[in-house]
């Protein structure tokens, strides 16, 4: 019974990607059947010939170094507006008068078009510094919103009996905010990992920092070397989906450590 579970488990983990797979393969002949010649190449090139591309590709160093490099950009970049986001939806918080002033800027971010921001920003300040910046502006208002929101929702019974046994400010914020805001800190981080990632990536393409996974997505458009574009592209995807399954597990087994912890 646990096998047959476990096999079906597989098969529906396996089947949506089989099918996309199998519909961007049917594209691919399609493509080749209407245009002819190389056409694959300039158009829609196989998956086999993606991946071939992409283990090319990982064979060498210049890939490694270039994906660690945008990695340390973007992470930095969405650590810093992470950070950033949770300092101004503590002080959103703990005063209306703040939290009306921060509001306001905090909109304005959201609602501005990210290549805005990016083409601001290359004026302003080096071009390597430009994606990581981004990831940050990309990150800071999800994080605020998501935390101003578990901060207001925490359970105001907890707080009365905190007042009623004088625990000291960091004693409430440990025992009550911080277990309260945790599933909203997850869903803050885990959307905005993806944000930080895209926009970053975005930054690279347009300013053409060195080494960048964005420029060699740029120098594979420029050139025409689709299988190229693809596999970049395809690397940008599988490691924003690492980093978002990595960074979900390191939170629920912080969140499963601090609840041995409180057990008596």
């Amino acid at each position: 019974m646990g096998r047959s579970k476990s096999l079906n488990n597989k098969i529906s983990l396996l089947l949506p990607p089989a099918f996309w797979l199998g519909v961007w393969q049917l594209g691919a002949f399609l493509v080749d059947r209407k245009v002819g010649g190389r056409g694959n190449e300039l158009l829609l090139p196989y998956p086999a010939t993606v991946a071939r591309t992409l283990v090319r590709l990982g064979q060498t160093g210049e890939f490694w170094q270039t994906v660690l490099t945008s990695l340390g950009r973007i992470l930095a970049g969405m650590g810093a507006g992470t950070l950033l986001g949770a300092i101004l939806a503590a002080a959103a918080c703990a005063s209306v008068w703040a939290g009306r002033l921060i509001a306001l800027p905090v909109r304005v971010i959201r609602a501005t078009p990210v290549a805005s921001f990016i083409l601001l920003i290359l004026l302003w300040t080096d071009r390597s510094a430009v994606p990581g910046v981004i990831a940050g502006l990309m990150v800071l208002p999800v994080v605020w919103s998501n935390l101003c929101r578990g901060i207001r929702e925490t359970d105001q019974k907890l707080l009365e009996l905190a007042a009623a046994y004088r625990f000291s400010r960091w004693k409430r914020v440990r025992l009550i905010y911080l277990p309260s805001l945790r599933p909203y800190f997850l869903a803050a981080v885990t959307t905005a990992m993806g944000l930080a990632w895209k926009s970053g990536v975005a930054a690279e393409v347009l300013c053409i920092p060195r080494p960048a996974i964005g420029t060699q997505i740029y120098n594979s458009k420029l050139y025409l070397d689709i299988p190229d574009l693809f596999a970049w592209t395809v690397a940008v995807v599988l490691l924003s989906l690492a980093l978002e399954w990595l960074l979900r597990r390191l939170l629920e087994r912080d969140k499963r450590r601090g609840a041995a912890h409180d057990l008596p």
